[in-house]
């Protein structure tokens, strides 16, 4: 069923599905309470114009969509999604109406002649081939025509809405020399200015975790637990609903306020006892399962084949232990990574002040200094997508920090070459395409904001019931 609703061009937002021709981002009243009127079969109501119940099941019907489909998914919000697509098409009507957009009789019966699903071989429009559609699919002709002239009829809306939005020829090609500009670098990779983990000596671990300590606590359980299968709750090693019926007994003993030791009187299973734990690099499924459930004290819960019954008997706070290695090297992780962090900050403020120049740049580098050419704002070879994009927005002789993955450059661009391009390549007709794309998506999403404001959409909850009902 969902797929069918995807089939349809529909999109989910907040619970209700709207019609994506624009993605009108509409205002509801709300289900609470329902508008005031004395017709209780209106559904609807957007400003002043009515969306009756009739409507709603005339649109239903036209969906294609069956009772039975209907009736499957109503705990789905399925209404309350058809009837999104309906206010979306009675508020583009609407536009439609207040814009005196209109459309002759002449123009369908064009389009039709035109569509090439009713041609010969010869290109010759063949009425029969259109009465055969018309069957099966099951339509008559006038209301095949009428769909057809609302899609018409909301094309010429939206073309009206995004006229005007044609970038002109001389702004588009400064854009794409822009873009398409090569930048030649100088760099190096800033690994070798950090101060390696094994320089931090044990006084400044122990500073880092008197500065931080609220934040280094971490939360620990103790906590013991048995692993529950089909060979050692029914002695057979197969799934099958004795076993299944024993796992329902156990729940509800659990909800009925049953411990963990009474719960285990009758079985025969080896009971796992866990002290001090909390999650660490060394994964341990069971109990990395258990400590993510710790909200609850005892549970039954699955863990791939098994079941796990746990219970925890205590959670607390406490302190990081060096003694412990791996904890250790978790401490020591994070103080490296904060003294690069520092220390990249410190560059970037250097930078952003005016106080780091091409000397400073040529101290750091020392020999590590490398060279190279970024091709065009698209080409990531070499550093990130993003660091790219930031490049192509400074001038010659700036100074930046990029990074590529984990590693972090530090950049110097030295120039610019322009490319030269053809404005018959492939390349340059996408861009000329994608600017006039983007330009009318920026126009149609002030329109989204101005529909917000122009129309006030109300639902009748109580009529919206009724529906549901009849479907039930």
């Amino acid at each position: 069923m969902i797929k069918k609703l995807k089939e349809l061009g529909w999109k989910k937002t907040g619970g209700f599905l709207v019609m994506a021709i624009v993605g009108f981002a509409f205002i509801f009243g709300g289900f609470g309470g329902g508008f005031s009127t004395n017709n209780q079969n209106n559904i609807a109501k957007i400003n002043k114009t009515n969306v009756t119940s009739q409507d709603f099941i005339d649109y239903i019907n036209q969906s294609g969509i069956s009772q039975k489909a209907i009736r499957d998914n109503l705990e789905n919000n399925i209404i309350e999604e058809l009837l999104s697509g309906l206010i979306s098409t009675t508020l583009i009507d609407l536009e439609i109406k207040d814009f005196d957009i209109s459309i002759n009789e002449k123009t369908i019966l064009k389009n039709i002649k035109e569509n090439k699903n009713f041609h010969d071989e010869n290109g010759t429009f063949q009425r029969i081939k259109y009465e055969k559609f018309l069957l099966s699919n099951n339509l008559s002709a006038p209301m095949f025509e009428l769909q057809l002239k609302n899609r018409e009829l909301q094309k010429h809306l939206f073309d009206f809405i995004g006229a005007g939005t044609i970038t002109p020829n001389f702004l588009i090609e400064k854009k794409f020399e822009e873009n398409n500009k090569s930048l030649d670098i100088e760099y190096f990779d800033m690994e070798n200015l950090y101060k390696t983990k094994a320089d931090y000596t044990a006084n400044e671990i122990e500073i880092f975790m008197d500065e931080n300590k609220d934040q280094l606590k971490r939360e620990y359980i103790d906590f013991k637990y048995v692993i529950l299968n089909p060979k050692n709750l029914i002695g057979i090693g197969e799934f099958n609903q004795d076993f299944f019926d024993e796992i329902d007994t156990i729940e509800n003993k659990i909800s009925q306020g049953s411990t963990f030791d009474t719960i285990l009187e009758d079985i025969n299973v080896d009971i796992i006892e866990v002290n001090e734990f909390a999650p660490s690099s060394s994964k341990q499924i069971n109990e990395d399962l258990i400590y993510s459930k710790k909200a609850s004290k005892i549970d039954l819960i699955e863990s791939g084949d098994n079941f796990l019954l746990y219970n925890i008997k205590n959670i607390y706070d406490r302190a990081p232990d060096l003694n412990d290695e791996i904890i250790k090297g978790e401490i020591v992780e994070l103080i490296y990574q904060k003294g690069k962090f520092d220390y990249n900050r410190e560059i970037i403020e250097k930078i952003q002040n005016k106080k780091f120049d091409n000397s400073k740049f040529e101290e750091l580098a020392g020999p590590n200094k490398e060279y190279s050419s970024i091709n065009s704002i698209e080409d990531d070879n070499l550093i990130d997508i993003n660091s790219v994009k930031m490049l192509y927005a400074l001038p010659v002789n700036s100074f930046a920090l990029v990074n590529k993955e984990d590693k972090i450059y530090l950049v110097k661009i030295t120039g610019t070459n322009k490319n030269s391009f053809n404005k018959t390549d492939e390349k340059y007709l996408k861009f000329v395409n994608s600017q006039n794309l983007n330009n009318r998506k920026s126009i149609l999403q002030s329109y989204d904001q101005l529909l917000n404001n122009k129309y006030q959409v109300q639902l009748n909850q109580k009529t919206i019931d009724r529906v549901k009902n009849y479907f039930k």
